[in-house]
């Protein structure tokens, strides 16, 4: 009978007994061992990493000697084999001492759940550290190709993890599922084996908690802004079919940057009546106790909107909490102004418009015709490569369609010479027509641009491009086309309606940039009040001092508040010498010197100390060239000592949005996160998500994402290359 080899499973270490035919003679080989993938090795041979054993035989017998293939799952890194006094082998683990049978099919899978599991190996985790590269912080405006990285410590904290994971959430806007699904657990497992799966309900409260936490930075950030502006429209979730009002606060803080946070986002109930949208924004105010630091309210031209701001004066005013008499809290939105006058503008060609809105619709319609009219345009070498189907609501959409279309005018033309089924070509005269829409509205479009920014201060800009706007009103009104004076007839009454009368915060604006101060009233103003513009000049001259001695007595007051030793002055600029003076001529009080020092002290005296306003305005103008980029904070910033109590007053008015855009571009990311799969959340979820969002992203300094940039109702239709 053959002798039985002892052959030892690679996994779980069982001893198996198989069956040799037949053994090597002695003569032949002697003393060795066969293993189960029949390799020849000497007896006590000892491999480096491997265990050698010795097999049973009979008594006539050699030896013989089976290598153990080593293990090779991770597990056994936390784990070791111990025998027991009964001889039974069981995995003993390393942080907790716990031990676990050992399967005979060679399974790890039970010391893989304990790992999950073990509380002993998880605080050891939790307080390990390991060496890493440290990369340094890139710069980048500067050449990193000769950076290299530091030596650092690092110990894996999940808390940490889970709260970069709500960041993630919060930044990305995905849903709180995405904690489930395989692939992103897949990553973060071979990222590291120490992180642990949790599901979407343990997402939602890191979400929560990150929300709460980052609203308490906020709230402490705020207390040292004496005055913030707000800008606050209204949206109707088409899932969930409620309403929410949004409230952003606007503000320079105190590293001199401006800054924008969404403050609340709060369902607003039906029908949205003035006093409904009173009692949202207090609730908003008195959540970040902010009803004293109320500076300026920015809306659209709604009726409601209208009356909405009469009652919060109104209310302000009897609690002594308006400031500067609310003669520049109502501030109206400068784009839906702009966007009121081009539709007028528009409704001259309304047919011509329809014309093309119908023309791309049949092109987008069929891929044969989209393919016929991209060899027309190869043919023609035109460089537009795309069609645009506007947004009616949106007149810029609108612009962008027809500023397109003139580019492949002579495609449509030569299109509709060889499709029979085309009749919407725009004629000869249409065309013309649109060309000199587009020509008065590309001003309209740029001025939208410019004073939609939320990156940068506009107030300082409003004047110019108001300025701008009027000119080009004023000449095509007395154009001799008869179609351009036709187009601008109502576009320049809508204009008087809003701007016809003198604006504060436009002039205030303005005088607060050091490029132009007051002498851009002077130039200005002609030209938008003519025969008024002397009485509005010096109204605005008398308001802005009010204004100047007003805020002097507000930081006054404030300094007495905060028991500050330190007091502002109305002439701060004044400097008293405490030097004594050594009088020529001796002490002889006949020499006629101290009716000198009197005639002097007569003559300075009626001489009153200059305000920060006074040598302002004196001082010359800021040059800067033509197109270079001016910062006009970061001016005032570097001037703080000179101009100790303007600088604060003009941050606060430079920082006054003249749109409403930063509100109605938090409208597209509550779109996302409101979308059909998530209609069914929570109005305390939709706030956290939706204000979350935004102040995490201003922590990792991530802007946010537009509405034009979101906006799916414009539709861009790429013409196919040939």
């Amino acid at each position: 009978m053959s002798p039985e080899l002892i052959v030892e499973d690679n996994i779980s270490e069982e001893i198996i007994l198989e069956t040799v035919d037949e053994v090597p003679s002695a003569s032949v080989q002697e003393n060795v061992c066969l293993n189960e993938n029949d390799d020849v090795v000497e007896e006590n041979k000892v491999v480096e990493g491997d265990v050698v054993g010795i097999c049973e035989q009979d008594e006539d017998a050699n030896p013989i000697t089976i290598k153990k293939r080593k293990k090779t799952s991770s597990v056994w890194d936390e784990f070791k084999e111990v025998k027991l006094a009964n001889g039974q082998k069981k995995g003993e683990c390393i942080h907790c001492k716990r031990a676990l049978a050992i399967g005979s099919t060679g399974s790890t899978t039970q010391f893989r759940r304990h790992l999950d599991r073990c509380a002993a190996r998880i605080r050891f985790l939790k307080n390990q550290k390991v060496l890493h590269f440290q990369p340094k912080e890139i710069d980048s405006t500067a050449d990193n190709s000769q950076e290299s990285a530091s030596l650092a410590t690092f110990s894996y904290d999940n808390s940490k993890v889970r709260e970069s994971i709500a960041h993630y959430i919060l930044i990305n806007e995905k849903p709180f599922s995405v904690v489930e699904e395989f692939g992103f657990n897949l990553v973060l497992k071979i990222m590291s084996p120490y992180f642990l799966k949790y599901s979407r309900t343990t997402d939602r409260t890191d979400v929560l908690l990150v929300y709460e936490k980052e609203k308490k930075k906020l709230q402490n950030a705020l207390k040292s802004i004496s005055r913030i502006s707000f800008t606050t429209d209204i949206w109707k979730s088409k899932n969930q079919r409620i309403s929410y009002m949004v409230v952003t606060g606007h503000y320079v803080d105190s590293h001199w940057k401006l800054q924008k946070r969404v403050l609340s986002f709060l369902h607003l109930s039906p029908p949205h009546t003035a006093t409904e949208i009173v009692d949202t924004f207090y609730k908003s105010l008195n959540e970040w106790d902010l009803e004293n630091k109320v500076f300026t309210l920015s809306v659209d031209n709604a009726s409601n909107n209208d009356r909405a701001i009469k009652l919060l004066k109104d209310n302000f005013r009897v609690r002594k909490k308006l400031f500067f008499g609310g003669k520049i809290f109502h501030v109206r939105c400068c784009a839906h102004i702009l966007n009121l006058m081009v539709k007028d503008g528009i409704k001259s060609i309304e047919f011509v418009v329809e014309k093309i809105r119908d023309t791309v619709s049949f092109l987008n319609a069929s891929e044969g015709r989209l393919l016929r009219f991209a060899d027309v345009v190869h043919q023609l070498h035109l460089p537009t490569r795309k069609l645009i189907m506007d947004c009616s609501t949106r007149w810029n959409s609108t612009y962008n369609m027809l500023t397109v279309a003139l580019q492949l005018r002579e495609a449509f033309t030569s299109y509709s010479e060889r499709e029979v089924a085309y009749h919407n070509c725009p004629t000869e005269d249409e065309w013309k027509n649109i060309e000199k829409v587009c020509d008065v509205l590309d001003f309209f479009n740029e001025a939208t641009n410019i004073i939609s920014g939320t990156e940068y201060p506009t107030s300082n800009l409003f004047l110019s491009q108001i300025c701008t706007i009027k000119k080009v009103l004023d000449d095509s009104s007395v154009s001799s086309d008869e179609f351009v004076r036709n187009l601008t007839m109502k576009m320049k009454a809508k204009f008087d309606k809003y701007w016809g009368e003198c604006n504060l915060l436009m002039a205030f604006g303005a005088i607060m940039d050091p490029r132009m101060k007051f002498l851009v009233i002077e130039f200005a103003y002609p030209m938008i009040y003519g025969e008024q513009s002397g009485q509005n000049i010096s109204y605005v001259r008398t308001l802005l001092y009010e204004l100047f001695e007003e805020y002097v007595t507000y930081l006054e007051e404030e300094a007495k508040r905060a028991n500050d030793t330190f007091r502002i002055k109305k002439d701060a600029s004044k400097v008293e010498s405490t030097s004594k003076t050594v009088q020529d001529g001796g002490s002889n009080k006949y020499s006629g010197w101290l009716d000198f020092t009197a005639y002097v002290s007569e003559k300075t005296s009626k001489k009153p100390a200059k305000s920060d306003l006074d040598n302002y305005l004196e001082d010359g103008l800021e040059i800067c060239p033509p197109g270079k980029t001016f910062d006009v904070i970061g001016w005032w910033k570097s001037n703080q000592s000179k101009y100790r109590i303007l600088s604060r007053l003009a941050v606060e008015i430079l920082a006054i949005p003249i749109s409403t855009v930063a509100s109605e571009s938090t409208f597209s990311a509550g779109e996302r996160v409101v979308d059909t799969y998530r209609s069914k959340l929570s109005i305390e979820t939709v706030q956290a998500l939706i204000c979350g969002s935004n102040w995490v992203r201003a922590h990792y300094g991530l802007k946010g994402r537009m509405k034009e940039e979101e906006d799916d109702d414009e539709i861009e239709i790429p013409i196919p290359c040939t």
